[in-house]
């Protein structure tokens, strides 16, 4: 239905006049005497309508005109604001299928069943009276100025409902116009982001590097392509926004991987040379582990080496270990299998880390005791020191010291002692002495830092 529905027609006024014109020329071909006798008669008929009834009917029959052109205009206001309504439901029915979004569904087609009601009562009331006619009498007219003033009461009551109703809906409308306004720069963006891949991916593979992986992983968007072709009407706009974005992050990172394949192939290239060059000179260094230990069981007691006696067998085993892992590696290299080739680097270089600590720890330790041994008093005032310095911290500013300070301090002085003692004697034992005091001396870094900590937290 439509306001021009309700809107009154023209005509009626026009035809009486043309039956007046046309009495009038008959009276003017007849004889004298007969126009004398017509004339009371052409005055009191035909087109003389507007006195029907004298001004009263007049003046109520243009207020039931007025009454029927503001309920046309009111239906057709309602008529255009639902019709806006319903393009903001299907907006928001083609993004969220929330609870929300299904509410907004329902309410909207209660309001819709409310403005069938009143447009059918405004059309029977326009339908129920004819205010064009001659004989149009002033009750009726009356009666059809009330109807459709309540008509047009009604119309305007659900038009403000409705108003009220789309206002609502905003939040719900706004985000739905977000997602659809980002649906096709995102489906766009996924496209560019896979051709790129398809063209990065090319240009290695004119280079020489197959890069089988990465054509894997691109073919497997291929379905994902197709679903975005086909479009958001039919798998919807979160989901197909979903999709862009999954697309768009995996093509960027297949584009990505491309790209860098050269460079990463070049530096596989460099670290096989350099972890062989690493083995070869690490398995010169093992060589040298047996004399350090052969010195260490000659001069000292046999808990400052027993630790030590397993590093030249596990030295060659970690070396000939990382040579088996380099030669895969430079066959997954060989086969362009660069996930597999970068894995055994790695384990190669943590095995070789694992012997140069090994062969290195050799050599500090015959250093240490070296030195401990011929003057132990350096190690002792070191730490010392450091017990010291933890205590003067402990009691700045207080007359007493914190238990929780002093009672790992007071322990770290009787230990110290305890490891002095333990180097009087024939043979003593210089490795338990130095693995004493390094100990002490974490105690009292522990204890400093604790009450730096406390007094940071305190002044803040």
């Amino acid at each position: 239905m439509t306001a021009t529905n309700a809107r009154p027609e023209a005509g009626a006024g026009a035809s009486s006049v043309v039956r007046g014109g046309r009495d009038l020329l008959a009276l003017m071909v007849l004889p004298v005497p007969l126009v004398l006798a017509a004339l009371p008669a052409a005055f009191a008929g035909g087109g003389t309508r507007r006195w029907f009834g004298g001004r009263g009917a007049e003046s109520q029959r243009a207020e039931a005109q007025a009454a029927k052109d503001a309920a046309a205009e009111a239906f057709y206001e309602l008529d255009t604001a639902q019709r806006d309504l319903r393009i903001s439901i299907e907006t928001i029915n083609a993004v969220d299928s929330s609870s929300r979004g299904r509410k907004a569904s329902e309410d909207f087609a209660a309001l819709g069943r409310r403005i069938d009601e009143v447009s059918h009562a405004y059309i029977t009331a326009v339908d129920s009276h004819d205010l064009d006619r001659d004989d149009l009498e002033p009750a009726v007219a009356s009666r059809a100025r009330t109807e459709l003033t309540r008509a047009k009461d009604d119309l305007v009551r659900v038009k403000g409902e409705l108003d009220r109703f789309a206002q609502g809906l905003g939040p719900l409308l706004g985000s739905a116009e977000t997602q659809l306004a980002r649906l096709a720069p995102a489906v766009e963006r996924a496209r560019q982001a896979l051709l790129a891949a398809t063209g990065a991916l090319d240009t290695v593979r004119a280079a020489g590097l197959r890069a089988d992986e990465l054509a894997a992983r691109l073919a497997a968007l291929a379905p994902e392509l197709t679903k975005l072709n086909q479009g958001a009407g039919k798998h919807g706009v979160p989901e197909t926004l979903q999709r862009a974005d999954v697309v768009l992050r995996d093509a960027e990172a297949v584009r990505t991987e491309a790209e860098r394949l050269p460079e990463r192939a070049a530096e596989i290239d460099r670290r096989l040379v350099s972890l062989r060059t690493r083995a070869q000179a690490l398995t010169t260094r093992a060589g040298s582990v047996e004399p350090v230990l052969s010195e260490l069981r000659r001069r000292f007691s046999a808990a400052c080496w027993q630790d030590l006696q397993p590093v030249p067998e596990q030295a060659a085993t970690h070396v000939r270990q990382a040579e088996d892992k380099l030669a895969e590696a430079a066959k997954a290299r060989e086969e362009q299998r660069w996930a597999d080739a970068t894995s055994r680097l790695s384990t190669v270089r943590a095995l070789l880390n694992t012997v140069d600590e090994a062969v290195s720890a050799a050599g500090d330790r015959l250093q240490q005791l070296n030195a401990v041994a011929k003057d132990p008093q350096q190690e002792i005032e070191r730490t010392r020191f450091a017990v010291r310095d933890a205590q003067r911290l402990a009691m700045a500013g207080r007359h007493t010291p914190d238990p929780r300070h002093a009672r790992p301090l007071d322990d770290s002085v009787a230990r110290l002692e305890r490891a002095i003692a333990g180097l009087e004697g024939r043979h003593p034992d210089y490795w338990h002495f130095l693995t004493e005091t390094e100990a002490v001396r974490q105690t009292a870094a522990r204890v400093v830092s604790g009450i730096r900590e406390e007094r940071g937290g305190g002044s803040a």
